[in-house]
């Protein structure tokens, strides 16, 4: 089912942001995605990511190296983040960077790999999933397995405990991050401990209330979300036999998956997919712990010269050490 209906552009009031993210949110100019200016759209994005990165920390050691991907698959590249003084056997993360399926490195995400390696004491593999349009489902999503698989095949090497292990990421790496939980649940390899997709763009049919509501285009919006789900899904765009692990919302049985942690913006698109999301997590026995910060959209964690930023990165910090140091 095709639910790509144009939908009047409606401008957020910018009273309903939060106050630390307002002056940035009425400072963002409009944008919309296209094809064609897709290679420069990634550059400037990746480029406004590595504004955020911090400076080197002596007490993280970050490598890049390449792991065997699926079978008739490239290599896939994954940047390691280990403790210079690491405790052995450690917990061992799965990061997965957003962008809509459509942008993103690893490297835009080092603030939060760094300080998760040296907050919990673990070993983080963040995987350089290949992109969409040019790479669609199931690709990205088999280059994620590849990477947890190789941490669990290589644990002993690693220094890593294989019964704490865990995935997460967010945006469309806290999609990839759901599904691959349910890949790795039916696959029945590796056990997961924990996972933790934050605000996941998990589902493609645009349907809730919350999807019809953030059109503005100094968000994440409806069209952009629409743009990145043609882009990942290809040919089954719009089709109703959607693979639950490419658009994770379509999953009827939950159960099984491990304990959950993961937050949203009230004014962020994914809001209603991700509350319904975790609901029905509880419902079908899993453990969650669920956050919805008022005022803010979509990726405002990313912004740690805020305090808002700053206190979901640390809530998001100190769940995961709760879950893989017990």
């Amino acid at each position: 089912m095709d639910n790509t209906k144009k939908v009047e552009e409606k401008l957020l009031d910018p009273q309903r942001v939060h106050p630390e993210l307002r002056q940035m949110f009425e400072a963002t100019p409009p944008s919309s995605f296209t094809w064609e200016g897709l290679v420069q759209m990634r550059e400037m994005m990746n480029g406004m990511m590595f504004g955020f990165a911090p400076p080197a920390d002596p007490d993280v050691v970050i490598t890049n190296r390449t792991v065997p991907g699926a079978p008739g698959d490239p290599e896939v590249r994954v940047r390691l983040y280990e403790p210079k003084e690491k405790k052995t056997p450690c917990p061992g993360i799965v990061y997965i960077h957003g962008g809509g399926y459509i942008v993103g490195t690893p490297e835009t995400t080092d603030f939060s790999c760094v300080r998760l390696a040296k907050e919990i004491g673990c070993v983080v593999v963040s995987v350089d999933s290949r992109l969409a349009p040019e790479t669609p489902y199931p690709g990205p999503l088999e280059d994620c397995y590849a990477a947890l698989k190789w941490l669990a095949d290589n644990a002993a090497e690693l220094g890593v405990d294989t019964e704490r292990l865990a995935i997460t990421g967010g945006s469309a790496g806290g999609g990839l991050t759901a599904g691959l939980a349910l890949l790795t649940r039916d696959r029945g390899y590796p056990k997961l401990k924990f996972q933790a997709p934050l605000y996941p763009m998990i589902d493609d049919r645009n349907i809730t209330p919350s999807s019809y509501e953030f059109t503005d285009r100094r968000l994440w919006n409806r069209e952009k979300n629409e743009f990145g789900w043609k882009a990942y899904l290809g040919d089954l765009y719009g089709k109703d036999d959607v693979p639950i692990y490419a658009a994770p919302a379509r999953a009827t049985d939950l159960s099984g998956l491990p304990p959950t942690y993961t937050f949203v913006g009230e004014l962020d698109l994914f809001r209603d997919e991700t509350t319904d999301y975790v609901t029905r997590l509880m419902q079908a026995g899993v453990s969650v712990e669920y956050h919805i910060y008022p005022g803010c959209t979509h990726g405002f964690d990313m912004n740690v010269m805020t305090e808002i930023g700053r206190r979901a990165e640390a809530d998001y910090v100190r769940a995961m050490k709760e879950a893989l140091t017990k």
